[in-house]
């Protein structure tokens, strides 16, 4: 399972184990999104400065 990932103005980055979203959320460096799907919202993270890869969504 992977946790949604969308950077200050809500564009969407690569997701993140929940480990690593849970650290995240502690130290301040993002806040919830919405819970389900479970996504957070990295505050000093814009699209232009992340690598993102492509994914596929199935259903």
């Amino acid at each position: 399972m992977r946790v949604f990932v969308l950077d200050q103005n809500k564009k969407p980055l690569d997701p993140c184990h929940p480990a690593r979203a849970r650290e995240l959320l502690n130290m301040g460096r993002a806040k919830v999104f919405k819970r389900y799907p479970f996504t957070i919202v990295l505050k000093d993270r814009i699209l232009e400065k992340s690598v993102t890869h492509s994914h596929r969504l199935k259903i």
